[in-house]
């Protein structure tokens, strides 16, 4: 039978293949640069292969080199998640739990949920990571989280597979009280796009506004972006455009202390898909359903939600009216 190599192997390859650079894949390895230097060695000649091309200065994975880390992936992926059913089994809801979750939930979502989840499940220890979707779903198929909080529509990866939570619905928010005190909703082809702020290139949010309303990226002004919601509002607040907010955001109270207005569209308003994403092998799943009902079940997800956005969608946020 042919030598096979380590999974310990594959994770020192897989690290260099994500910084590059020896010195550093060491260090995140916690092994010194020579005992990496020859463990990938040692795979090579193992696999008999050249898996890594390299000089003094630059780190360079042959073809063949990066077709064995896709495969890598995949089964220390699957070692982890073989490890994680036999520990689930005995204690669900037990222990470490490395949850990503995108900029555009995280703040909003996340408050009333982990205080409920502390209560009903004591043992259980959140580590939570904020980033941008498709970071959350890189470090998924690396088997560096067991799950991710995310926004659909997305152009989910193979190996991904998703559990849907609820919709939440986009509001205009404007500081112009011709278009933000009235009682009605508003059309949503009264939206002038040029006029429109969002969010930078590479935040989902963004590409969801766009896509809900039926517009193109190029319609939007591209000259003015925020790189998170807060921004966005005192850009609008400022007097430079109008944008678009996920109900939870107004919920959570992203408006707070702004004079800005909030306003609901018709036909009932565009929505995203907030969802947990987590790897189809994942032993885990029974655990993902679990934590999908706590988040479901808190207090930011209940009617509650849709009633404070409600009446915020009817006046604006603070008494003094709209900030010209």
């Amino acid at each position: 039978m042919a030598a096979l190599p380590s999974l310990q192997q594959l994770r020192y390859l897989i690290a260099l293949h994500e910084e590059q650079h020896f010195g550093r894949a060491a260090e995140k390895s916690f092994i010194t640069q020579s005992t990496l230097s020859a463990s990938l060695r040692d795979l090579e000649s193992t696999l008999d292969v050249t898996l890594v091309e390299r000089d003094r200065r630059h780190v360079a994975f042959t073809a063949v080199g990066d077709a064995v880390v896709l495969r890598a992936r995949d089964l220390v992926a699957q070692a982890n998640d073989l490890v994680e059913l036999c520990a689930t089994a005995r204690n669900p809801l037990t222990g470490n739990f490395r949850l990503g979750v995108i900029p555009t939930i995280a703040p909003f979502a996340l408050p009333s949920s982990l205080a409920t989840l502390r209560v009903q499940y004591p043992k259980l220890k959140l580590f939570l990571r904020e980033d941008l979707t498709d970071v959350c779903l890189d470090r998924l198929l690396a088997s560096a989280l067991d799950a991710a909080l995310i926004a659909l529509p997305y152009d989910l990866p193979a190996g991904i597979d998703t559990l849907p939570l609820f919709d939440d619905e986009f509001l205009f928010v404007t500081a112009d009280p011709k278009l933000g005190s009235a009682h009605s909703p508003l059309p949503i082809d009264k939206i002038e796009p040029e006029q429109l702020l969002l969010l930078e290139d590479g935040h989902c949010l963004r590409e969801h506004a766009i896509a809900a309303c039926g517009l193109k990226s190029a319609q939007t002004n591209r000259t003015l972006s925020a790189t998170s919601l807060i921004t966005l509002t005192h850009m609008v607040e400022s007097g430079l455009g109008h944008t678009l907010l996920p109900e939870i955001a107004i919920a959570g109270g992203v408006l707070s202390g702004s004079s800005l207005y909030a306003r609901r569209f018709t036909p009932r308003g565009p929505a995203r898909t907030i969802a947990f994403a987590f790897r189809k092998t994942t032993a885990r799943r029974e655990e993902i359903v679990e934590l999908g009902k706590v988040f479901m079940q808190s207090k930011g997800f209940t009617g509650a939600l849709r009633a404070k956005t409600a009446r915020q969608a009817r006046k604006p946020a603070a008494a003094g009216g709209a900030a010209r």
